[in-house]
């Protein structure tokens, strides 16, 4: 049978790694990807900023699934699930914000959707979710990291 492999960050990551190396794997595969956040931000795509934001704690949830189930994280986007998986605590706002996060992963939508999205996504519509994404995303990452 063959193995699934990913490369990231000059080492290959496979189906038959150990837990540790898959719980690294999502940590590191987030912290890139917390960079193009702050870049994406930093240059006003304040939706596509908002879709990472989404990916973000995908992949920091999916970290800490490994770490407590000893599986591969599940093909979800969904970050209720995947918190629920996790069986992780969170404050009732941190759980409300998943909710709210997950409207974010909007990139196989239909058009007048993403349109609709992209007008909305001011930075005045934007910074309150950065504001609680980026302090979530770095307490989900102690967890992972404890």
């Amino acid at each position: 049978m063959l193995e699934k492999l990913c490369f990231w960050a000059g080492k290959w990551y496979s189906d038959g790694m150990k837990m540790d190396g898959l719980v690294e794997y999502w940590l590191k595969t987030a912290a890139h990807d917390y960079e193009t956040l702050e870049v994406l931000y930093d240059n006003g795509r304040y939706s596509d900023a908002l879709f990472f934001g989404h990916i973000i704690l995908e992949k920091v949830l999916k970290a800490l699934v490994v770490k407590e189930t000893k599986e591969q994280a599940p093909f979800t986007h969904d970050l209720l699930r995947l918190q629920q998986l996790a069986r992780i605590s969170l404050l009732e706002a941190e759980v409300n914000l998943l909710d709210e996060v997950n409207d974010f992963n909007i990139r196989a939508r239909y058009p007048e959707q993403k349109l609709a999205f992209y007008n909305k996504c001011t930075k005045e519509f934007v910074d309150p979710y950065m504001n609680k994404i980026i302090p979530l995303y770095e307490k989900l990452c102690k967890t992972a990291k404890s």
